[in-house]
């Protein structure tokens, strides 16, 4: 058998080494043909009953979770049912079926086909990315509608020989992966994919080693060949000599005798040899994932990305959440921290994404009307999440976070909006945090370069990385052809984390990093040597990082943080970070 090896996206750190699975996609070569008149309406029903099928498989799937379950699991499937009810997928293909007489199968591809090249077109590239949802949940009914086998083997079925299951497929579903808890298996490889996609988040949260964004694995992979998954690379090794497999088991084993170390860090506290204290704190999307950042020892929420409420991890919104809904989800978040701040993120949403009573299009949504901007054209909106979130501090500390500011004006209206919201709780009798502290995003270049004007109105600062790589490169990183281009560590990117630090240190107020970077247990002692003292991240990310802060000894690194801030050599850069790790403590 011939060895080759495939590059993706890495997504979900770790090895995986086992046998392949392959999921062949029901999409492919279905039937296509022409029904009768009179068979229109039984043809119909059919895909009636097959939407019917999958309703209940999900139902059924969503009450079988069990309690370890990760919480976006949950949500994932309860956003499944809701585009299955979605007229552009449950209703649209009844309309060819009768218009045009397709089949139910070649009915719903063509739906399918349609609304895939309308998500192609646009730019942003999470709402690009939720595309492959709608393909997942037109996969299910197809299966149905097809007679297509389960997706995995029965445990039983799983003998010694091939215990280590690894899945290969175009794309995976979460509620498919779901089926992967009780079976054996080690990883997950897939055609498409990428850093916002559904099966990264999932694999994620599961700890799976992944790779994504392979083209074309599916197609390469035979079943049963031997595969060894980089997780940290990316990279999958497609039958590999046994000299490989013996040392990357190794590596396996190696790592998950450090990942039990790590377990013991939970109740240490983040503290630098050199006795500096650090703040760490969790990454959420919904109240459900604080459980995982108490587990994780995490400080505190750094980052409630609370338009995960609206959007419901699907890219659009049927339905926006009530001032009671958002008010209740907020306090869960707040009571389940038990005490631990909790840093809400207001709406942040794209000029591509809709909302009921406002429509708008723009030529480049990372560019257009979002996140503040949005919520500055509908002032409603942004009052009714404003109470919610004032409604919710008084159930415990909790704190106010505004994205993408970049314009002093934009600072005056944010505040005079909430002082807006404050006074219409005051008349109501409503109880809140008076004395809530409220910060801002630094995401946009506009926003480091007037850190001064910040500073003066602001009670804190959090960076969110991802977003101001991205501005300050000019790089989508989710597009392929620019990838490698996308550099955390670009001596521009630096030079404005650096300005940002100081300024909040000139000013005395707390800054924060949210970002990717945050959880990068490679760049800890850079960040930590720039002056920062706290760091918000996934809550699988935590422990990693903990020990990195451990390890640190601030008064040895500073010197060469220092040299690194000064350098404008990419290459001499990362060289010095690696060097970082190397520095020992003072004897």
């Amino acid at each position: 058998m011939a060895s080759f090896s495939l590059h993706g996206i890495p997504v979900s750190r770790g090895i995986a080494v086992g046998r392949a699975h392959l999921l062949t996609p029901a999409a492919l070569d279905v039937k296509h043909y022409l029904v009768g008149q009179t068979q229109v309406e039984a043809e119909v029903r059919r895909l009636q009953n097959a939407f019917a099928v999958v309703h209940q498989e999900l139902r059924t799937i969503w009450e079988d979770l069990p309690a370890d379950a990760p919480p976006e699991l949950g949500a994932f499937i309860d956003i499944h049912i809701l585009i299955l009810s979605d007229p552009l997928l449950a209703e649209a293909p009844l309309d060819i079926i009768r218009s045009r007489h397709y089949n139910a199968e070649w009915a719903l591809v063509t739906q399918i086909d349609q609304l895939s090249s309308q998500f192609d077109e646009i730019e942003d590239p999470y709402l690009r990315a939720r595309k492959a949802d709608i393909q997942q949940v037109a996969e299910r009914v197809l299966k149905v509608l097809t007679g297509t086998a389960q997706l995995l083997p029965a445990t039983s079925d799983v003998d010694e020989s091939h215990a280590s299951l690894i899945v290969v497929a175009h794309d995976i579903s979460p509620a498919d992966m779901l089926q992967f808890r009780n079976r054996a298996f080690a990883g997950i490889a897939t055609d498409a994919g990428g850093q916002n996609s559904h099966t990264t988040l999932v694999a994620r949260s599961l700890d799976i080693p992944a790779a994504v964004g392979l083209s074309n694995a599916s197609l390469l992979i035979k079943q049963d060949d031997w595969l060894i998954i980089d997780g940290d690379s990316g990279v999958v090794m497609v039958n590999p000599s046994p000299l490989i497999l013996h040392q990357y088991r190794e590596m396996q084993a190696k790592a998950q005798r450090e990942r039990k170390k790590l377990s013991k860090l939970k109740k240490t506290p983040a503290v630098t040899l050199d006795g500096t204290a650090v703040t760490l704190l969790a990454n959420i999307e919904l109240p459900e994932d604080c459980a995982a950042a108490m587990e994780a020892g995490a400080n505190g929420i750094g980052l409630f990305r609370s338009e995960f409420l609206f959007m419901g991890h699907s890219g659009y919104a049927s339905k926006l959440p009530s001032e009671e809904e958002q008010f209740d989800a907020y306090r869960r978040a707040v009571l389940t921290m038990k005490g631990r701040p909790v840093t809400i993120r207001t709406l942040d949403i794209g000029a591509d994404k809709r909302l009921k009573g406002f429509d708008q299009t723009a030529t480049n949504p990372a560019l257009g009307l979002r996140a503040i901007r949005y919520c500055m054209a509908e002032p409603q909106l942004f009052l009714t999440q404003l109470r919610a979130i004032l409604r919710a501090s008084a159930f415990g500390p909790v704190k106010l976070l505004i994205p993408m500011l970049s314009h002093s004006f934009e600072i005056s209206q944010t505040m005079a909006m909430i002082n807006q919201a404050k006074a219409q709780l005051l008349k109501a009798g409503q109880k809140f945090d008076a004395e809530i502290k409220i910060g801002a995003m630094i995401e946009v270049p506009a926003a480091a370069l007037m850190l001064p004007t910040f500073v003066r109105h602001m009670d804190f600062l959090s960076i969110g990385t991802n977003d101001l790589i991205q501005y300050t490169l000019a790089i989508d990183r989710s597009d392929h052809e620019v990838a490698h281009l996308y550099d955390p560590t670009h001596p521009a990117v630096l030079l404005l984390l650096a300005m940002t630090a100081a300024a909040a240190a000139k000013a005395g107020i707390p800054v924060s990093i949210c970002g990717g970077m945050a959880g990068d247990a490679k760049l800890t002692r850079l960040l930590l040597g720039m002056g920062f003292r706290e760091l918000s991240m996934p809550a699988a990310q935590l422990l990693p990082v903990k020990q990195e802060v451990l390890g640190c000894d601030l008064e040895r690194i500073t010197p060469l943080v220092r040299k690194i801030l000064r350098s404008d050599d990419p290459a001499a850069i990362r060289q010095m970070i690696g060097q970082l790790a190397e520095v020992p403590a003072a004897v």
